[in-house]
């Protein structure tokens, strides 16, 4: 045995020695593979492996103990996720309730200190977005909708919405759990004909269409992706909604002083806002929904608000630039400090894990499209993030709620029973 070989395994050795002592307490159901095609943790059949493509991988995730190295270390292509990524964050989990005394802690350290510093670097380069300062602007919207629009049309579905999904049960189809989803809303928000109705962040122009060509309104969506709005318009055209629907690149802060609609609605869309500027967002639609009106918010929440973890450094560097959640009690807070009465509230929670799936699913299916389109490493983003995203609407962590409200102290415009939410297109509910 040659010198070469026996630092490699004696590397090898290391990699394991560390593996075994942080996880032998672990029995979930990633497996993890090392440099040397060895398997260190778990079964061959595993539903999901790690494999660490270079011995610094695991040496930076050991000195630095933060998974925020693993992800960019996964997207720069020197580590893998073979199977599926969704089980990878019952590890994540695992890690971070972990608390081993300083006695292995020194032991980690010291074997760590065995792996190679360098890395053989020809892996992608990712970009980062950077950290901004919550300003909601068309720099990070850009960021996150301007990949392309034919990178987002090979997994979302027919109608182009990039927002939670209604499902009638598992074995429903996207494109009709969408579908469901546009028609359910605009039940929500009692749309009859010739009102007027606008969209905040109104993305491909879904929604605006589909209330104008189902409910008869006038409907605005303004957005601040120049991708999103050329493709809005197209559609408009090829529609034949000239004369019902407009779509505009358009910042909420900036809408008229004198601009006035019966409706109003912002789905997935707040959640770029940050907390600090809620009272600005809901003062802003108070002022611009007529007497009368209903406003409905559609939007992600956490049980914990937005907090400075390897997570969330995550999103707000490489998906999210602005992002920002907060707990359910603070938005309704907001809501009726601006002057809102509260009228319905519902979660879909599982909804969105189940949404969440099947965008994996198809991206999946086009990776090679994807790859083409966009790289491999916002693939590879994009593929971590909604996995993620997955198992913690799963697990319960976040949340999703539509709250419609209305101007407080007026008198409601509502049925007293919400029987005329299941009346038309939902197949939701079984009959009696």
């Amino acid at each position: 045995m040659n010198n070469e070989t026996k630092t490699q395994d004696a590397v090898a050795a290391a990699g394991h020695l560390i593996l075994k002592q942080i996880l032998a307490d672990y029995h979930g159901p990633v497996a993890i593979r090392l440099w040397n095609g060895e398997l260190s943790i778990g079964q061959d059949d595993a539903p999901c492996t790690i494999v660490f493509n270079q011995p610094s991988v695991l040496r930076q995730l050991i000195l630095h103990r933060n998974v925020m190295h693993m992800a960019e270390d996964y997207l720069s292509e020197k580590a893998d996720i073979e199977g599926d990524v969704e089980c990878l964050f019952d590890l994540v989990s695992y890690m971070g309730n972990l608390n081993l005394p300083w006695s292995i802690k020194f032991r980690l350290m010291r074997h760590s200190l065995r792996l190679p510093f360098h890395s053989h670097d020809n892996s992608t380069q990712v970009i980062r977005a950077g950290h901004a300062e919550r300003k909601n602007t068309k720099q990070s919207i850009a960021h996150h909708y301007d990949v392309g629009n034919n990178f987002y049309q090979l997994w979302l579905d027919r109608e182009m919405v990039y927002s939670c999904a209604y499902f009638s049960g598992e074995e429903q189809s996207l494109d009709k759990a969408q579908q469901d989803k546009l028609d359910y809303i605009c039940r929500k928000l009692r749309l009859t004909p010739g009102e007027t109705l606008l969209d905040i962040g109104c993305g491909w122009g879904a929604l605006v269409c589909w209330a104008a060509r189902e409910y008869g309104v006038k409907s605005h969506g303004i957005t601040l992706s120049e991708q999103q709005a050329v493709y809005a318009n197209t559609r408009i055209k090829k529609e034949g909604l000239e004369d019902q629907v407009t779509v505009e690149l358009r910042d909420y802060r900036n809408l008229p002083d004198d601009a006035r609609y019966d409706r109003v609605v912002s789905v997935g869309m707040f959640e770029h806002i940050g907390v600090t500027n809620f009272p600005l967002y809901f003062k802003t639609i108070k002022r611009i929904l007529t007497p009368g009106g209903l406003f409905l918010n559609h939007g992600i929440t956490n049980d914990t608000g937005w907090q400075d973890t390897p997570i969330t450094h995550f999103i707000n560097s490489y998906v999210f630039p602005d992002g920002e959640l907060t707990r359910i009690g603070d938005v309704i807070i907001a809501m009726e400090n601006a002057g809102f009465e509260i009228i319905d509230l519902e979660g879909l929670r599982r909804h969105y894990a189940m949404t969440l799936r099947c965008w994996v699913k198809a991206l999946e299916a086009h990776k090679k499209q994807a790859v083409e389109l966009v790289g491999e490493a916002t693939y590879r983003v994009w593929r971590l993030y909604m996995e993620g995203s997955a198992y913690y609407f799963d697990e319960g962590s976040i949340n999703v709620f539509q709250a419609l409200a209305g101007h407080d102290r007026e008198p409601l415009t509502v049925g007293l029973r919400r029987d005329d939410l299941y009346e038309k297109g939902c197949e939701c509910w079984p009959e009696n």
